[in-house]
């Protein structure tokens, strides 16, 4: 096994747009081709447009984009964006008066860094586009739809963490499969069990950990900050349809499970895509497995390349 570009696995272009001023952004995945893609929301507050298509029921059997963003409910604008890029470009459903780009999309929630009357919207999306088809180098940490990312938020922003966008991809005998995480979570993020990001100390000089915290809690109001959520994109060469990227997608969320805690709670939207993108055979329970692997580290990648800014300190500086 090797260590590859995600932008390696044929058939995907994936581009990137923010404003840093504004803290928020997006971050598109394209499949000129069409591809196959499942979804797996285990969070209690996800912010989706057109993700029922992806329904093994629903009769679409392809999707020309996914799209990642800031801007909670609000950045789901932006995927107009996309749509008018690839109708553009003839890439989409044909209807015989246009065509009809498929794009499913899922937005964090990052209206309390930056600006808040700033989100993402179609012109930022279709600059994402374009940097997609120009193969701009893709950037991790707060970038994308990572940068007004943060985690740890038990206790609100005070004493949280930012956080931002990681990419992992490998290729094991010719399987190629990558990750990317936009890590908003309310909990903290952990390597080979060590806490490496998340809630605070009261001297903001070293971590702690959110469900000791939370057991020790006997205030009982629920959510007392609910603005969070983990969104995720895996990409992969290998070849299945719709029912079975599902059963991929919810394979590839263990690693999100093994990477963050508290995870997948009532305050997150927690949401995992999984796009088909190649004709390679493999085996559905080794891709699953090597999903939630790349996931993990993804997972790890975003906090670990994400820089202080907006008044929260990152890891790195910790």
């Amino acid at each position: 096994m090797k260590e590859i570009k995600i932008t390696d696995i044929e058939n995907i272009k994936i581009g990137q747009a923010q404003d840093f001023e504004g803290g928020t952004g997006c971050t598109v995945f394209i499949a000129p081709n069409g591809a196959s893609v499942g979804l797996d929301i285990r969070g209690g507050g996800p912010a989706s447009r057109d993700t029922q298509l992806l329904d093994p029921r629903a009769a679409m059997e392809t999707v020309n984009a996914v799209l990642l963003s800031g801007g909670s409910a609000f950045g789901l604008d932006a995927a107009g964006g996309v749509m008018k890029y690839l109708e553009e470009r003839k890439m989409g459903f044909e209807v015989g008066v246009t065509t009809v780009p498929i794009v499913c999309q899922s937005s964090l929630f990052d209206l309390v860094v930056g600006d808040a009357s700033c989100r993402p919207d179609a012109q930022m999306a279709y600059k994402a586009c374009e940097a997609a088809f120009n193969g701009e180098e893709l950037k991790q940490g707060c970038f994308g739809a990572g940068t007004g990312a943060s985690v740890g938020k038990l206790y609100g922003m005070e004493r949280a963490v930012k956080s931002g966008i990681g990419f992992y991809a490998v290729d094991l005998f010719g399987l190629k499969i990558g990750a990317a995480a936009a890590v908003n979570a309310y909990g903290d993020i952990y390597e080979n069990g060590k806490e490496i990001a998340g809630l605070l100390n009261e001297d903001k000089n070293g971590f702690i950990s959110t469900r000791e915290a939370m057991y020790r809690k006997t205030d009982p109001v629920e959510n007392r900050f609910t603005g969070n959520t983990t969104i995720c994109c895996v990409v992969t060469n290998a070849a299945f349809d719709k029912p079975k990227m599902n059963k991929i997608a919810a394979m590839a969320q263990n690693g999100i499970v093994r990477a963050i805690a508290p995870v997948n709670t009532t305050a997150d939207g927690d949401s995992v895509y999984a796009m088909s993108t190649g004709d390679f055979k493999a085996d559905i329970n080794v891709v699953g497995t090597l999903a939630a692997d790349v996931l993990e580290k993804a997972v790890i990648n975003a906090v670990k390349n994400a820089e202080s800014m907006f008044g929260l300190k990152a890891c790195r500086d910790i």
